[in-house]
């Protein structure tokens, strides 16, 4: 399980395997309608009279990316054919268009003749119910349709474009596809095919003894024909080794705004941060949602996937964005959230990234007793992130256009659910989705939305408001001082759940504890923080050779282990970051920044060979589990640097200041 190579431009997305075949094809929103579905579009060569998929075991691979860009870097090995291919792939930054490059290189002292083999093999719009595949002899293009979907397939060599091709009825009776009729060097020509289709197509050269041939293949996705012809044409006039080019070139200018001063981490880590910062905007719809995650792999263990937009995970991943300086790449997500808003004020579990609401597991009502299904912290957290990108970009125009619409909406169902006997907002789902009651990380979320919206009140000079917000923020400080803190245990409760019709305290160990100092209910330096923070670490180390910190005590979500204490839970790449950006924001010298920089280090250490970051790993191999990339992964690394980069330099100039 894991999409090892991602590329996307906001309106097409697209992953591949670790063996290079595409496998899911995201059109026209990223994380909507996927066109693959997890199957597996095969590429394949016969070389010599010999044929071989890239899925063989023979085959070796050095996965990666042209270095501050969105456009892929791989060698493929095959000793047995002696033969390498050197792969590029890009879609292009404004059209929706795939490009693949590859460089066969013989390893062999005389000339063969070498073939690429392209498999298609869609379910367009998620079904395989009712498409066309055929050859276009107009343009010599092979084509997949359905309804206002259109894919077009073509490529090059110096011998021309697509030399054989066939259309075929797959995954139907004893059918198994096209690809199969590819693997004795040559396709039939079927010319059409309709129902549970797929097709393949390929291109010829000689390869001189010990050089190289440069083999060019494409898509080019549209609602209609006329317009995927266009799109094709466009690459033909263009030449896709420039239009390659030129996505390299368009990332890298992409990338400027965050070359900023990285103090003294390891060229890894800024590699990386980087990195992340391209793989977080493949995630995102230039609609507006913000994707949880595209690896269809995870279906396979509940029918349902991450491919969401969850408010939590949308605002956290903007505000890592925002600091980052990608202000811009996030603005529509805060709009997005205001017409998904319900008009009680609140927002749903989750949502589709064309703003309806997604599927959802909480319940109306539970044993005869009515529940609002939500996590409150989804929309507190939204109004925390509008805040603090305001106030880092000072841009007012946004939340003045979000004023009555999202800000007032909000604040006022944060500031009446709640329990007026605790002080504390009233019951809902945790931020981890598996457990109803209330929460500390929720109740500190809350307080953040509430002194959010008491900032942009005030803002807008509607006093009233922002005092009756502030003064609900403080109301709900001290219910969670008051209800939240244990004593006896020297830290924060998880939350409160309700036995026998009274609260009592859920002591689980939990690493969402750290909200208490994000979300500014308490100093980083106060000392209940501290304590919190010290057993969190203590008490979640993951004590394998791997590493990490796990969510929370005994965490059975892809559990790998019994031995609850050592192995808590799996460790998570964004839980160990928490504890790293509480270092990070306690540091007080230069020295006290060595142990979070060793974290980053450590989340290099364990990302694929590409770059891309899972959700969480096993704990004894260091292997991804659940999904990968996962989008908030790769911005709370973003965060955690950007943090460290701030904090190095405050604390060198303080210590500069000092010398002299």
């Amino acid at each position: 399980m894991a999409r090892h190579l991602v590329i996307g431009n906001g309106k097409l997305l697209l992953n591949l395997d670790q063996h290079c075949f595409v496998r899911d094809i995201y059109y026209p929103y990223v994380g909507q309608l996927n066109h693959v579905g997890g199957h597996y579009c095969r590429f394949g060569i016969w070389i010599g009279g010999q044929f071989s998929w890239l899925n063989e075991p023979e085959w070796s691979f050095e996965l990666d990316y042209i270095e501050d860009s969105l456009v892929t870097n791989i060698i493929a090995r095959h000793e047995g054919l002696d033969v390498e291919l050197h792969m590029n792939d890009g879609i292009h930054q404004r059209e929706c268009i795939y490009i693949k490059r590859v460089v066969v290189r013989n390893r062999r002292g005389e000339p063969r003749e070498a073939r690429l083999f392209f498999h298609q093999d869609l379910m367009i719009e998620g079904s395989e119910v009712g498409d066309t595949a055929a050859y276009y002899p107009e343009n010599n293009t092979l084509f997949h349709y359905k309804r206002s979907n259109y894919f077009m397939f073509s490529g090059s060599s110096d011998e021309g474009g697509i030399m054989q091709y066939s259309t075929g009825i797959k995954r139907f009776h004893s059918a198994e596809g096209t690809w199969r009729d590819a693997e004795d060097g040559v396709l039939m020509g079927n010319t059409i095919a309709q129902g549970s289709v797929d097709s393949t197509i390929s291109f010829r050269s000689t390869v001189p003894a010990n050089g190289e041939k440069t083999f060019y293949y494409w898509m080019s996705i549209g609602k209609n024909l006329e317009e995927v012809k266009g799109l094709n044409q466009y690459v033909l006039d263009n030449h896709p080794e420039k239009l390659l080019s030129r996505m390299v070139i368009y990332w890298k200018h992409w990338l400027r705004r965050a070359e900023t001063e990285m103090g003294d981490l390891p060229k890894a880590v800024v590699r990386n941060f980087k990195h992340s910062l391209l793989l977080v905007r493949t995630q995102v719809d230039e609609r507006g949602a913000i994707l949880a995650a595209n690896d269809t792999d995870i279906l396979q263990y509940n029918r349902d996937h991450y491919s969401y937009m969850w408010p939590r995970d949308g605002a956290l991943i903007a505000e890592a964005m925002s600091l980052a300086g990608y202000q811009s790449v996030i603005a529509p997500f805060f709009t997005f959230c205001a017409q998904a808003l319900s008009p009680e004020g609140y927002l749903y579990h989750k949502y589709n990234p064309d703003g309806t609401v997604g599927s959802s597991w909480h319940p109306y009502i539970v044993q005869g007793s009515r529940r609002l299904p939500i996590q409150e912290d989804e929309t507190a957290l939204v109004l925390f992130a509008l805040w603090q990108d305001y106030s880092r970009n000072q841009v007012i125009e946004l939340p003045q256009s979000l004023y009555s619409n999202l800000i007032r909406k909000s604040a006022s169902f944060l500031s009446e659910y709640i329990d007026p006997t605790l002080s504390l907002p009233k019951p809902s789902y945790d931020l981890w989705e598996e457990r109803y009651g209330i929460w500390t990380y929720t109740a500190a979320s809350v307080y953040a939305g509430l002194m959010a919206s008491a900032f942009f009140t005030e803002l807008f000079g509607d006093y009233e408001r922002s005092d009756h917000y502030k003064n609900t923020a403080n109301m709900i400080k001290q219910g969670i001082l008051t209800h939240l803190w244990d004593e006896e245990s020297g830290r924060f409760a998880r939350g409160l759940i309700q036995k026998d019709n009274r609260w009592v305290k859920d002591m689980t160990l939990e690493s969402s504890l750290f909200g208490i100092w994000e979300f500014g209910v308490l100093s980083v330096h106060d000392d209940k923080v501290i304590r919190t923070m010290n057993a969190i670490r203590e008490g979640l180390q993951v004590r394998t050779h791997i590493g990490g910190i796990a969510r929370y005590t005994n965490d059975y979500y892809f559990q790998q282990s019994g031995e609850i204490d050592k192995v808590p839970g799996n460790p998570w790449i964004i839980c160990t970051l928490w504890i790293a950006n509480f270092d990070i924001e306690s540091a007080l010298t230069l020295a006290d920044l060595e142990g979070p920089k060793r974290t980053l280090q450590w989340v290099v250490d364990h990302a694929l060979q590409s770059g891309l970051l899972p959700e969480q790993l096993n704990p004894h191999d260091g292997s991804p589990l659940s999904v990968a990339p996962l989008t908030w992964s790769h911005a709370t690394f973003v965060q955690s640097v950007s943090k460290y980069a701030a904090k190095y330099k405050e604390l060198q100039e303080e210590a500069s200041n000092r010398a002299e």
